[in-house]
């Protein structure tokens, strides 16, 4: 006889036994993220002022069709879409929270082509709608890393997916590929950044604007770290991973070789190829997965839901006159 085996806090959690639901009926999707959103106590997004009501229809018995509600201060209409990233979309509450469930749980990510698959949105939609969940997922990490004498482990990478024909395309320094800094603080956060180039100056810098002083930076042998020490009170360790030595005590630099694993396994093997336009938005993605790696399944989905409040992504910049 076969046992049931069920991870218990995905059991009681009230976020994943929500979102079945949420992802079939477009009003119980709409009362999701109003719980996520608001926590049950909904306030005007125009003026803040709590004194609102949901309006109903000409019978008084449901709900209005467009799920709007009032504010009794400013008088102004308003849904749980206005000042969020799915403002002004036409795409159905329930495929954004689908859409937010899969990005949130999948560790190395999720292609517009499932959610194309799964919702029957157009891969058009589904892009756009994962272009602007990572965007709301930006900027989770602290302000500076390394705070309260933490280590702070210092890579760069270079993110551009394999050489179509051998030979073709340089690996490392000299390639056309984008490189990527990453800071990770162990046992913490990680902060991401395209660079332009590895030079000392670029790194150093990026390193000053991120990391507290009272930290203690670790890199491999990297001769463009050289000098970073004297910023910070723990200074300044290197593993040299040319003589093949990758720990040297508490002197290691796995921590973000790691995280950066995650991100070539997602790129390489998810989306395969990804512009350098659009490339801090998926390291955006990685980043937050990363810093709640804690969270339960629901709680990650419910925190990438209310980090969508007050953000909005657009093609352009709208012309003022």
């Amino acid at each position: 006889m076969k046992t049931k085996v069920q991870n218990r806090s995905t059991k009681n959690d009230p976020v994943i036994r929500a979102l079945p639901e949420a992802c079939a009926d477009e009003e119980a999707a709409v009362e999701f993220v109003e719980r996520m959103r608001w926590g049950g106590h909904p306030a005007c997004p125009h003026c803040g002022d709590t004194d609102v009501y949901q309006m109903m229809n000409t019978n008084n018995t449901a709900r209005q069709a467009n799920y709007r509600w009032r504010c009794r201060g400013c008088k102004a209409q308003f849904t749980v879409r206005i000042g969020t990233v799915f403002e002004d979309s036409r795409i159905e509450l329930r495929h954004w929270c689908f859409a937010f469930w899969r990005a949130s749980t999948s560790k190395k990510g999720v292609s517009a082509l499932e959610i194309h698959r799964q919702t029957g949105v157009s891969y058009k939609s589904a892009l756009f709608m994962l272009h602007r969940i990572r965007y709301a997922m930006s900027e989770s990490a602290p302000a500076m890393l390394g705070q309260d004498c933490g280590d702070v482990e210092v890579d760069e990478t270079y993110v551009g997916g394999k050489p179509r024909y051998r030979g073709t395309s340089k690996r490392g320094r000299g390639t056309k590929k984008q490189c990527v800094l990453a800071l990770v603080e162990r046992n913490g956060s990680v902060k991401t950044k395209p660079i332009a180039n590895v030079s000392a100056k670029t790194l150093q810098t990026a390193i000053r604007q991120n990391v507290d002083g009272s930290a203690r930076i670790v890199t491999d042998e990297n001769s463009a770290y050289t000098g970073i020490g004297k910023h910070y009170a723990r200074g300044h360790q290197t593993v040299c991973h040319s003589a093949h030595e990758y720990v040297r005590g508490d002197v290691y630099s796995n921590t973000v070789e790691s995280f950066f694993a995650t991100v070539k396994r997602g790129i390489n093997g998810i989306y395969h190829s990804v512009s350098k336009e659009h490339l801090s938005l998926y390291l955006s993605e990685y980043e937050f997965g990363h810093n709640n790696r804690n969270l339960e399944d629901g709680e990650r989905t419910a925190a990438a839901i209310r980090k969508a409040q007050g953000k909005r992504l657009l093609y352009k910049q709208p012309v003022t006159r």
